[in-house]
């Protein structure tokens, strides 16, 4: 049997914090090639990838998971109690960067893939899709994955992404879908002046403000069947400016926009960029306004795959999984381009925090969920 506690706090002990390798995914590749699995690096643009099969290409029945062992900074190490990188155990509960979010869940999955592979041989493909740029601007990571898998033919039927989806409690929440996420940067210029004589200035920051105002009190929708309300929150306002007597030519801020399935990337950035243009003529100033859309909203309808994994996780916790779109984004936003695809991982509490931990006794009971499904998807 593949031990996924010793396995996590193996992959805990290489400090892969995003672009490093730091050698989590050599670890990965040796131990899925002695299983069986044909492994391949997919690695660009200076991001390490790694995909590994068991099982014949292009079969009918291709079971899919979704993981990163790339992991956020530490953050001050004086003020982590624990080694971040030492897989420590206290009491039941391993400490360390990346032991929720999700070094364990790989760790789950692939011991669960090889074990299952190795005691009853299913009638079908497993296939591995691990990335080392989640943390980060995710440009060449599950998306290089998936540009190899297009151009080798590569499919999976189905994915589980093994991100950590659950709030307080083991068992309690999946994700059948995310928001959508956005930043805009608006830059207002005027004319800059003496704060005595306003009249010989164009102030910027009434328009500024004015601009955050409208934004931030209109109400984008109440939510839909299966996400929350779309919100807008203003994340910077900020000029440089230190003198008090001196009116600044220019002022810059930022809106984050998570959004639900009622809105779209595109819809979203005409309405900001309309609102941006009434303000500008309101005032005679000039606003500039770059957008960056991070992932649009979607949604895993309820069906079979989401049904087979709620079985599981009943089965294994006692506890039926509510389906949930709410949270962050995470890699699930490109895979669902590719195949149908759901979320499901441990309690989330610690994640991206100092002294991350996990209940040793989660990551075994995550391992028996994922067999479970794998085992129930090729009966």
């Amino acid at each position: 049997m593949t031990d996924p506690v010793q396995l996590t706090a193996d992959l805990i002990r290489c400090p892969s914090v995003t672009p490093e390798e730091g050698g989590a995914l050599v670890l990965l590749e040796a131990l899925l090639s002695d299983a069986g699995f044909e492994c391949t690096r997919v690695d660009r643009g200076g991001v390490s990838n790694l995909f590994a099969r068991w099982g014949p290409k292009g079969h009918a029945r291709s079971f899919g998971f979704n993981g990163h062992t790339d992991v956020v900074p530490i953050g001050d190490e004086a003020a982590w109690t624990m080694p971040p990188f030492g897989a420590e155990m206290r009491d039941g509960v391993m400490y360390g960067r990346g032991t929720t979010d999700m070094k364990s869940g790989v760790a789950a999955f692939a011991a669960a893939a090889i074990d299952l592979v190795h005691d009853t041989p299913p009638d079908g493909a497993i296939i591995l899709t691990i990335t080392g740029d989640e943390e980060g601007d995710a440009l060449d990571g599950t998306t290089a994955l998936l540009d190899y898998m297009a151009e080798t033919e590569e499919r999976m039927s189905v994915c589980l992404v093994g991100e950590p989806t659950c709030p307080n409690h083991m068992g309690e929440m999946m994700k059948i879908g995310r928001r959508g996420s956005m930043t805009a940067w608006f830059t207002v210029t005027g004319v800059q002046g003496h704060s005595a004589y306003p009249h010989r200035a164009k102030n910027p920051l009434p328009a500024m403000a004015r601009l955050m105002d409208r934004l931030a009190s209109h109400e984008l929708d109440q939510g839909t069947a299966h996400f929350d309300a779309s919100t807008l929150a203003v994340v910077t306002i900020d000029t440089g400016n230190t003198a008090t007597n001196v009116i600044p030519a220019q002022c810059s801020g930022a809106v984050n926009i998570r959004f639900n399935d009622l809105h779209s990337g595109a819809s979203l950035s005409e309405w900001l960029q309309s609102e941006a243009n009434q303000v500008a003529e309101t005032y005679g100033v000039e606003i500039d306004t770059k957008i960056k859309i991070s992932g649009e909203s979607f949604l895993t309808p309820p069906g079979p795959l989401s049904e087979l994994v709620a079985k599981a996780v009943k089965a294994e916790t006692g506890i039926q999984p509510d389906m949930s779109t709410t949270g962050g984004t995470s890699d699930a936003r490109f895979v669902k381009n590719h195949c149908p695809v759901v979320e499901f991982g441990l309690v989330g509490r610690t994640m991206h925090q100092v002294d991350e931990c996990v209940e040793v006794v989660h990551i075994e009971q995550l391992k028996a969920i994922y067999t479970r499904i794998l085992a129930d998807y090729f009966a």
